[in-house]
């Protein structure tokens, strides 16, 4: 991300969720909010990730990554949860939504500061208010420290807490992606989902040039990949920060639990993972 600018991938995102509501009916996920939030700009930018049918699959993994992060934060809350994180929140709307406020879920979105402020005038704009459970708390991954900025946002690290992770794993360095971990596993009781790209040699010369062009548009509007991860390297990485219970979804997991594959369905290949990992008590 270029210095004091928004997150222009946070804005692509949310334009997928918004062009999931549209194109497929909220099928996989549905946010009532994720048009209202893009504000004036709205149709343009669903228009311009609709364009190809190839843009299809990118829709689908960013409204199942939601929907599987929510799901499970909603089994968190049911066992007593009352903390949430939304890392790299971007224009995420789930703290506006929050189903659980009532059952006195706090939430607590962490992001650059640029994209912060961004975010917290466009709300202003759209006419969405800030509700009372959510602490906005601006903190850079790469050079703050997450666990001073939750704690002077009010965030108490010795109860249990569930963290989203959506989008940001592969615009990190590996050492930032370390500490943010790290953090997490000191939690009691924590739980992260989060995504990830495989490496570009995992993926067959067909389909490489595609990757390879996608990255290279990141890089262009200055937010590169930068970390890529195989599933059995990340898996190991998981445990040895503490994470005993863990659940990654490929492509084809997504679309054999969201969109009705047969469960035999053959792998799809490599591509975006989401991944639950939960605390070893």
């Amino acid at each position: 991300m270029y210095e004091r600018q928004p997150s222009r991938t946070a804005l692509g995102a949310a334009g997928y969720r918004a062009a999931h509501q549209l194109l497929e009916g909220g099928k996989v996920f549905s946010d009532p909010l994720a048009r209202t939030i893009l504000g004036d700009g709205a149709d343009a930018i669903i228009a311009g990730l609709s364009a190809s049918p190839a843009q299809q699959g990118m829709r689908i993994f960013m409204a199942a990554r939601s929907r599987f992060a929510e799901d499970c934060l909603g089994v968190a809350v049911s066992r007593g949860v009352r903390q949430a994180v939304v890392l790299g929140a971007g224009l995420d709307t789930f703290a506006l939504r929050n189903p659980y406020s009532d059952f006195g879920l706090r939430v607590f979105e962490v992001d650059h500061p640029a994209t912060q402020a961004w975010k917290r005038k466009r709300l202003s704009e759209v006419g969405l208010a800030i509700p009372a459970s959510l602490t906005f708390a601006a903190i850079d991954f790469e050079s703050d420290d997450l666990g001073h900025g939750l704690l002077d946002a009010g965030f108490d690290p010795d109860r249990p807490a569930f963290f989203i992770w959506l989008g940001v794993v592969p615009y990190l360095r590996r050492s930032a992606i370390a500490a943010t971990l790290r953090y997490i596993a000191s939690v009691p009781e924590s739980v992260v989902v989060f995504d990830y790209s495989e490496p570009m040699e995992n993926y067959p010369p067909e389909r490489r040039a595609e990757i390879v062009a996608l990255g290279a548009y990141t890089a262009e509007i200055g937010e590169p990949w930068l970390s890529h991860f195989d599933p059995d390297e990340i898996a190991q990485e998981l445990r040895g920060y503490g994470f005993g219970d863990l659940e990654d979804l490929s492509m084809t997991q997504i679309a054999v639990r969201y969109l009705g594959a047969p469960a035999g369905a053959p792998d799809s290949g490599p591509g975006g993972h989401v991944i639950r990992a939960a605390r070893a008590p």
